[in-house]
């Protein structure tokens, strides 16, 4: 199963370069919920981003799939097993196991068509940015969950059958 999650405000603005554009700490809390330990598809960039914030400790997650068209691009860690896909829509066509997709936009893009369950985190207000969400078919999943808070809509879609 291919899961998507991701914020986005009401223009569907996603990031700001390498940063999110706002600091909503419930939001972080239920982002960490989700893909606490789990098996997660990042690009490159958002890798790097991420490893900033985090410095020498470990990224959250269990395995860590890093998705780039460097071919060149070797991650070598101990912190995390990281895992390099050069190839993103192979692996996403073949992918067998629980998958959590968690960025940058050109990879939540390209795997849009393959995501079983959407996990959207509707940011109330709109920010600045440079990095946007494509547009969505809702008309192909259903949704399942929602629960509004004064700062954030969370949501749950599921493709349908």
């Amino acid at each position: 199963m291919i899961s998507l999650i991701w914020a986005m405000d009401e223009n569907q603005l996603v990031g700001n370069g390498d940063k999110i554009p706002w600091h909503i700490k419930e939001d972080l809390i239920y982002y960490k919920s989700k893909t606490k330990g789990q098996i997660v598809l990042m690009g490159d960039t958002t890798y790097f981003s991420l490893r900033g914030y985090y410095k020498d400790k470990p990224l959250p997650y269990g395995k860590i799939y890093v998705a780039t068209i460097d071919k060149n691009l070797k991650i070598e860690t101990e912190l995390n097993e990281v895992i390099m896909v050069y190839d993103l829509i192979p692996f996403l066509e073949n992918n067998r196991e629980d998958l959590w997709v968690v960025g940058g936009a050109t990879i939540y893009k390209l795997s849009l068509p393959y995501a079983d369950k959407l996990y959207i985190s509707f940011v109330k207000g709109t920010h600045e940015g440079d990095r946007y969400f494509p547009t969505i078919d809702f008309s192909k999943y259903n949704l399942v969950w929602e629960n509004n808070t004064n700062l954030v809509r969370y949501t749950i879609f599921e493709k349908v059958k």
